[in-house]
């Protein structure tokens, strides 16, 4: 079984992994209400544990940056299902994902998110649990490491916020009846590492 949304921030929050800011919304009203809290820009999309990859079905839609935009995308989406609003996040996508191997026990990944998670397959893996050095070792050897460190005047992702999730989501999978965990993309910038979306299957 997949979680929804809301047992997922549940999950997250307990290992106090950091999550966007986001709410299941069931009218218009309540998504003027969440940006009047926290402002543009904002993404919405449907809440649907089953469906593994919501942008191909046009189940996403980013940059909504003004009312008009959002009473758009509002009746657009919330045909197909429940609606999940979010503040948008910018930064360097990645992403973290843990599972329980039959043989090897469980397990933690780490690599670039979005398009190239499955593009270049650049990820490194640890037998969980793992301590701090491992996390940093994990962090440091995949190819994009030096767009982390930053890259052609980009400024540096904060690298101990990544090491923090590696590190409370291996309590959680050593931990908890979770089978698989998918946080992906992890939006990480010079200030913070937060989780923008996650798939978890126990």
């Amino acid at each position: 079984m997949i979680l929804s949304f809301d047992q997922s921030k549940k999950l997250l929050t307990k290992y106090k992994i950091p999550f966007v800011k986001g709410e299941l919304v069931e009218s218009k009203t309540a998504a003027f209400n969440f940006v009047k809290k926290y402002g543009y820009p904002v993404v919405l999309k449907i809440d649907l544990p089953n469906i593994l990859h919501k942008t191909d079905i046009g189940g996403v839609i980013l940059d909504i940056n003004n009312k008009e935009k959002l009473i758009l995308s509002w009746d657009k989406l919330s045909k197909l299902g429940k609606v999940l609003i979010q503040k948008q996040i910018g930064g360097v996508g990645l992403i973290i994902g843990a599972k329980k191997d039959p043989i090897f026990g469980p397990i933690i990944m780490f690599g670039l998110g979005g398009i190239f998670a499955e593009a270049l397959k650049d990820v490194s893996f640890r037998l969980a649990p793992i301590n701090k050095k491992e996390a940093k070792e994990m962090i440091s050897e995949i190819k994009g490491y030096k767009i982390l460190k930053g890259y052609r005047g980009q400024e540096p992702v904060n690298l101990l916020k990544l090491e923090q999730i590696l590190l409370l989501l291996s309590d959680l999978i050593t931990k908890e009846k979770i089978q698989e965990i998918d946080l992906n993309p992890v939006m990480a910038d010079s200030k913070k590492a937060i989780i923008v979306d996650a798939k978890i299957l126990i």
